[in-house]
């Protein structure tokens, strides 16, 4: 899924769930204003909790049971349209007997929520607002001006996947040609090595030297993979070393993400803002000369194209989301995926210049009209963490927290590049960047010329700035 699809707002409403007693409270209880809570909840203590993401109905409500049976309260999940969501909260908070005491959100819109008294410092009684349980991506994500104001909860980042089958046979032509004497570098210009001088190899030797250059060959630069896509005499089948959606931001980011500052680590520092930069520069440029490399063709490449083409063999590298881990095993159970993949961070841009992937972490926020707000917190941190083992199983959503999936090698990478990942800024001025980044990267890819789209960028985020 896109990063528009992500954040920006749907237009259709996300129908409730008729069979479900949580998300049609409303309608059941032909409550009027006047009767308040629902009369058949007696006195206990009842939260409602809102969220968007209907694909997280069955994890919310088997939540809600096991909270409420540990805590003696109620806890009344509400399936709400995503449409603009956050207002929606306020109206409730405002005119609502049936207040939404705590919710899920996308960090960036914190700031909007904090500023309008919808989201609070947390209380964090369970003392989990730290590193020992969540990576610093994550903390700055719920932080707001020095404050945390929400709980992680799951998240999104990008990461290099690789077709290890394909890398394998790299790394063993490459091995043949060094213990024949033939050039490594030569790529499809190098000599034929006979069959008699591959034979009369030591297979042992033969073998520590493949695994020497499959080691090395899990690319820690942009350069890295260049050279092999030099080097490696490809397959029948395949059809290009390396295929990306560049249409979206979110698989591009990770070039600048660096050196192209919008609020600092927190994403909410207004005096911390660096666009127009040498080092962003560069990096562009070396993204602008992949398209002589990769011959993308970015008005017609989706996400979902790129992951089918590389689960069908015809790509030795693509950049996936979390939900590429959950993809690939399923084509592999249902017999359509023949080969070992693994799952790496992102490489650096070149030896110099270092990449940083973007992130987007979900949050559950304390509304600041709720009047339950220590029941609130104490769900808000049951969910992040003590039933955060039940989130990916449950709705495919990788969870924030570090202790958490410990033992998915896939998982672990995503969470790897997600800890040193650069947040989406918060500041409500700077709402539109992704997508004027998204702009540029989509004419940078199409050759024009990088240093004035990036002052062009530069001027429109002050411009905003200034207004705002």
């Amino acid at each position: 899924m896109s990063l528009k699809k992500r954040l920006a707002a749907s237009a259709a409403v996300i129908a409730m769930a008729a069979g479900v007693i949580y998300g049609s409270t409303l309608e059941m209880s032909g409550a009027s204003a006047e009767g308040g809570r629902l009369s058949w909840f007696g006195n206990k203590e009842t939260l409602y909790f809102w969220y968007t993401d209907d694909s997280m109905t069955s994890f919310i409500n088997s939540a809600a049971v096991s909270f409420g049976e540990k805590e003696g309260v109620r806890v009344i999940p509400m399936l709400t349209s995503d449409s603009e969501y956050l207002e929606a909260v306020n109206e409730a908070s405002l005119y609502s007997r049936q207040i939404p005491d705590v919710y899920v959100i996308s960090h960036d819109a914190l700031e909007k929520a904090y500023l309008a008294g919808l989201a609070v410092p947390v209380e964090d009684e369970q003392n989990i607002c730290n590193e020992s349980y969540f990576p610093p991506s994550a903390l700055a994500a719920v932080s707001y001006q020095g404050k945390t104001v929400a709980y992680p909860f799951f998240y999104e980042t990008s990461a290099l996947v690789i077709n290890m089958d394909y890398l394998e046979q790299w790394a063993l032509q490459q091995a043949k040609r060094e213990l024949t004497g033939a050039d490594v570098d030569a790529g499809e210009g190098a000599q034929e090595i006979s069959q008699e001088a591959v034979e009369a190899l030591d297979q042992t030797v033969l073998a520590q030297k493949t695994q020497e250059y499959l080691e090395a060959g899990i690319p820690q630069t942009v350069d890295e993979i260049l050279s092999i896509a030099d080097t490696f005499d490809v397959p029948e089948g395949v059809e290009g070393i390396m295929k990306w959606d560049v249409s979206d931001i979110f698989y591009n980011y990770w070039i600048v993400g660096n050196y192209m500052i919008v609020g600092g680590e927190t994403g909410d520092d207004a005096g911390n803002i660096n666009i127009n930069n040498e080092e962003a520069i560069s990096c562009l440029e070396v993204y602008k000369a992949l398209n002589q490399f990769f011959y993308i063709e970015s008005d017609t490449v989706t996400y979902d194209s790129v992951i089918q083409d590389f689960i069908d063999g015809k790509t030795v590298f693509t950049i996936g989301t979390t939900d590429v881990a959950e993809r690939l095993e399923e084509a592999r159970a249902e017999g359509s995926l023949g080969f070992e993949y693994g799952i790496v961070p992102m490489p650096d841009v070149s030896g110099e210049l270092k990449s940083r992937s973007l992130s987007v972490t979900n949050v559950v926020a304390i509304n600041g009209y709720s009047q339950h707000k220590e029941l609130a917190n104490r769900f808000a941190a049951y969910l992040v963490d003590e039933y955060a083992n039940e989130l990916y199983e449950r709705t495919g959503k990788v969870s924030a927290n570090l202790t958490v999936n410990e033992d998915n090698t896939d998982l672990q990478a995503f969470m790897e590049e997600y800890a040193e990942s650069m947040p989406l800024p918060k500041m409500m001025e700077t709402g539109n960047f992704w997508m004027q980044l998204e702009i540029l990267f989509s004419k940078v890819w199409n050759g024009e010329d990088v240093a004035a789209l990036v002052q062009q960028l530069a001027d429109q985020i002050t411009s905003q700035m200034s207004a705002g």
